[in-house]
C-alpha cells in the first residue's frame, strides 16, 4: 500500500447503524446469522475450516498475486463475480477477497463515468464494477474493507451512487467453489452495507481530490493512488450494535 494511501476518517458506526430503518436493521441481522452459521458449518466439517481454506481447497501451490479458485468464481444467472489472492502483506492481512458485478446484472439505469483516457475499459456485456474488497486475517475471517483505484482491477469506472444501485444485485447462488462460502460473501455485503457505502463515496471523493491535486495525471491509471477507502470491520461487533438498534 502505498504511504499516501487515503483512509475514511469520520465515520461513526454506531451513529450509521442506529439510523438505519428496522427493515435494513432486520436485513443486517439475518446476514449476520448466516454468516455466523456458515462459520458453524465450515469448522463442523474441520476443525480450523474457514473460507480462505475453503476457496484455497485443491488449488495447489499459493502463489502471490495469482486468482484463486482459478479462473474466479462466476454466477452466470446473477452475474456476480469475486475471488481472493494475496500481494499486501500488510497489518495482519492474510489476503483478500474482490468482489464484482458483471453488465448482465446492473441495472438498467446505470452507465459509465465519461473517460477520455487512453486505457481500454471493459464496456458493452463485458463491462464489470468492483464492488468491495475484503480483507482476511490469518486465521480465515473477515478484518477490513477497502475500494480501489480502477488501474487495480482493471474495471468499468462507474459512479458511486451507480455501485451503490448494484449491491443489492451482488448474490452468488451458486455451489462452486463452496456453497458456505458463497451464501457468506453474499451476506458480508448486506451485514456491512452502511460501511460499504460509506467507503463508495469515499472512494470517489478520493479520486476527485487526487485529481485536482494531480491534474496531469489519469487518475484512474495512476499507480501511486491504489487503495482509496479503508475500515476495519469485526462481525461480532456489527451485530451487537444491530441488535442494539432492534430493540
Amino acid at each position: 500500500m502505498n504511504p499516501a494511501t487515503p483512509t475514511s476518517e469520520g465515520f461513526d458506526l454506531a451513529q450509521s447503524i442506529a439510523q438505519c430503518s428496522r427493515s435494513q436493521l432486520d436485513n443486517m441481522h439475518t446476514a449476520g446469522e448466516q454468516i455466523y452459521n456458515c462459520y458453524r458449518l465450515l469448522q463442523k466439517h474441520e476443525q480450523y475450516g474457514n473460507v480462505v481454506r475453503e476457496v484455497l481447497k485443491d488449488q495447489g501451490t499459493f502463489y502471490e498475486f495469482e486468482h484463486y479458485p482459478s479462473g474466479d468464481v462466476q454466477d452466470t444467472e446473477t452475474f456476480g463475480q469475486y475471488f481472493y489472492h494475496a500481494h499486501r502483506g500488510i497489518n495482519d492481512e492474510n489476503g483478500h477477497f474482490h468482489t464484482f458485478l458483471r453488465a448482465g446484472g446492473m441495472p438498467a439505469d446505470v452507465s459509465p463515468v465519461e473517460y477520455s483516457g487512453e486505457a481500454e475499459w471493459p464496456m458493452g456485456t463485458e463491462a464489470l464494477s468492483h464492488l468491495i474488497a475484503i480483507s482476511m486475517d490469518k486465521r480465515g475471517y473477515p478484518i477490513g474493507l477497502f475500494t480501489t483505484n480502477r488501474w487495480v482491477t482493471g474495471e468499468t469506472w462507474y459512479d458511486a451512487r451507480d455501485v451503490l444501485a448494484m449491491l443489492d444485485h451482488f448474490d452468488m447462488d451458486l455451489l462452486y467453489p463452496s456453497w458456505p462460502v458463497n451464501i457468506w460473501i453474499s451476506a458480508m455485503m448486506r451485514l456491512f452495507r452502511p460501511q460499504i457505502e460509506h467507503l463508495l463515496i469515499e472512494r470517489d471523493n478520493a479520486i476527485s481530490k487526487w485529481q485536482r491535486s494531480n491534474p496531469e495525471v489519469d487518475v484512474f491509471e495512476d499507480r501511486d493512488l491504489e487503495v482509496t477507502s479503508q475500515l476495519l470491520i469485526s462481525v461480532d461487533e456489527q451485530m451487537q450494535l444491530v441488535k442494539q438498534a432492534q430493540v
